[in-house]
């Protein structure tokens, strides 16, 4: 509907968390959703997670609820990097492409920036004071 309505259909592919969901039948399935709903675009800067300190407790805590031990995984693999790319990054990225092209979604950065301002008005901001 917002596609058919002019406005612009792109997704924003993230996080995807490591050790949950970042499996291929996870991003084979996200790709038929955009695909069925004939999304022009996707942004994706690689599968993973960023955590900062505080986001990264609550985090752990949150995982600690619904993912025990899984937090354990977390420190053994990243410690306390900013930037938490799943092992399954490079796999992942190799089929995210693949897919994007036989779909026919833009998939890269440049590409869909420019199909999204393709859609910005530039119009000129009015002055009080002439």
């Amino acid at each position: 509907q917002m596609r058919d309505a002019g406005i612009p259909t792109v997704v924003w592919l993230c996080p995807t968390l490591p050790f949950i969901n970042d499996t291929e039948e996870n991003l084979l399935g996200l790709l038929d959703y955009c695909a069925r709903a004939k999304v022009k675009g996707i942004l994706n800067f690689g599968f993973g997670v960023t955590l900062r300190e505080g986001d990264r407790e609550y985090f752990y805590a949150a995982l600690d609820r619904s993912f025990p031990g899984v937090k354990q995984r977390y420190i053994r693999t990243f410690g306390n990097a900013y930037v938490c790319n799943s092992p399954n990054n490079a796999r992942l990225m190799r089929i995210f492409t693949a897919e994007c092209k036989r779909l026919g979604i833009l998939y890269k950065t440049d590409e869909v920036f420019a199909y999204l301002w393709r859609f910005e008005t530039r119009q000129k901001q009015i002055t009080l004071f002439e």
